[in-house]
């Protein structure tokens, strides 16, 4: 297989796990379904509340790709937000949203809000490094995003040192117990926080940024995690829907055994489409895919027992697994799997160890970003499910048996011993009375798998569905400039494409 650039391909998985042709579909038309949405800054904003205004500055503590600080730019800039803790008590304690924004280059129509995905992706981390990406829409739009409540810079969830745990096999034996103590850590760490961080919390902490960025409607993009986020904003607030596109989408109803097996099978089938890409353009893990699978399955369980030295860190099955996982996000990180899981193979576990730190939240300084400590409080704020250990067992087993490299109980495991209580109410979605909503799913997107997508736009009632017949989580990013066209016409002119659009892979 070519060989890539590892630091480059590092940065896309970064992107991609935070939540990167020709085009057969219809083309934007103006439709009965068509509602074009102008936010207007020029009004002044629906003042709810509690709403205020975002006093913007120069950015001051940004990293970039290669996790140095990054040089202040005069387009960039940030600011905060106050938001009540607990929306019950809007007059109580208060929490700073941490906000950022690239203002237009052109002529502005207003505000386009995104979230990458996660749950616990940071906004203000990644906007810079996608704004270039997304350089189209920044022509017509100030690009907006956000650390949402428990997520870094806003009233982030800590849960005392993540080393332990990520490095954990997801099957061990001793996941349970450490799912424990994890959970109490994060009591003792963030305890008053941790039952305020589901995402209906933060759909309304998105109508505030709305209101004070002047946007009479939210125009959002929301990605993977995002998806959900947005489908939560859009059945609270329908009227204040604005243009909205949910790539890469989450399927909110599903329980955490459907959610472990049907990801488990989305990355059984981008392991599979890896290794016969790999034997393709000849593949130093093996001759056929078969071989490929072998070859990593005999690294994943060497570990087991006999981690690698990374300098003074160590390679566990756990993170290795994670690491494997990760690439398979984007087909533009292949390349980087087979030469990272080759080296290990040959005891050099370095790139491999890169590519689950890049997936963990692991910083240049050792320490870690919230992801892994937001991602877990967020999905077990959103839930009540907490399935015992036969259940958990049960699919342990399920998993193993469809893909045996990604064995897991899923997040049944640590939120039947979270701490804080779960509620449903993230999972009830109905848009009716909004704009149009896109919904893109993509065929070969293991995150997030297609059958998703349409579950999503029917449960929005105003969901127009996209379909991308290509590889990676989420369909924007991957590089497909069918999928990129038709998205850049609805946010610009509010045009949204026709029934059943398809989009070729890249």
């Amino acid at each position: 297989m070519k060989k890539t650039s590892f630091p480059s391909l590092l940065c896309a998985v970064t992107l991609a796990s935070a939540t990167l042709a020709g085009c057969s579909a219809a083309k934007p038309t103006s439709g009965s379904a068509e509602q074009p949405t102008t936010s207007t800054a020029t009004k002044p904003a629906q003042t709810a509340k509690g709403s205020s205004s975002v006093a913007w500055s120069p950015c001051t503590d940004l990293t970039g790709p290669d996790g140095k600080p990054a040089a202040p730019d005069p387009a960039v800039e940030c600011g905060k937000l106050a938001v009540p803790l607990d929306y019950a008590k809007q007059d109580g304690e208060q929490i700073d949203l941490a906000l950022i924004r690239v203002k237009a280059s052109g002529d502005r129509l207003g505000s386009l809000v995104f979230n990458f995905g996660g749950p616990g992706g940071s906004g203000v981390d990644l906007l810079p490094m996608t704004a270039k990406i997304f350089a189209g829409l920044g022509a017509s739009y100030d690009l907006v995003s956000f650390d949402p409540r428990g997520v870094e810079r806003s009233a982030p969830v800590k849960c005392g040192s993540v080393e332990k745990w990520i490095s954990l096999d997801p099957a061990s034996d001793e996941m349970d117990q450490a799912a424990k103590e994890f959970g109490a850590s994060c009591a003792k760490d963030s305890g008053k926080l941790l039952p305020h961080v589901g995402t209906v919390n933060a759909a309304r902490d998105l109508d505030r940024i709305r209101a004070a960025l002047g946007d009479e409607r939210l125009n959002y993009f929301g990605m993977s995690y995002g998806t959900h986020l947005g489908a939560v904003y859009a059945t609270q607030y329908p009227k204040n829907v604005g243009r909205f596109v949910l790539d890469g989408a989450l399927d909110p109803t599903v329980s955490f055994a459907e959610r472990a097996k049907t990801q488990t099978a989305g990355f059984k089938q981008a392991f599979e489409a890896f290794a016969a890409d790999c034997v393709k353009q000849g593949c130093d893990l093996g001759a056929d895919p078969a071989a490929v699978r072998k070859s990593v399955e005999t690294l994943l369980s060497g570990l087991r027992d006999k981690p690698l030295k990374v300098a003074d860190r160590e390679l566990t099955k756990g993170l290795a697994t994670t690491g494997v996982l990760a690439a398979l996000y984007a087909k533009l990180s292949w390349p980087m799997l087979e030469q990272a899981a080759t080296a290990a193979t040959k005891g050099d576990g370095t790139q491999l160890l890169a590519l689950a730190d890049s997936y963990n939240g692991r910083k240049a300084d050792g320490t870690y970003s919230t992801l892994m400590t937001s991602v877990l409080a967020i999905d077990c704020v959103d839930s009540a499910e907490r399935p015992s250990p036969a259940e958990i067992d049960q699919v342990e087993r399920e998993t193993a048996k469809i893909f045996p490299l990604m064995r897991s109980g899923g997040l049944g495991a640590i939120c039947a011993h979270w701490p804080a209580p779960g509620s449903d109410e993230s999972k009830k979605i109905d848009a009716t009375g909004s704009a149009p909503i896109l919904v893109i799913g993509g065929k070969g997107d293991p995150a997030t798998p297609y059958a998703w997508a349409p579950k999503l736009a029917a449960q929005l009632k105003t969901g127009v569905l996209v379909t991308y017949e290509g590889e990676g989580h989420g369909a924007y990013l991957s590089g497909s400039s069918c999928v990129s066209r038709l998205v850049d016409a609805y946010f610009l002119t509010g045009k949204s494409p026709g029934a059943n659009a398809t989009c070729p892979a890249a």
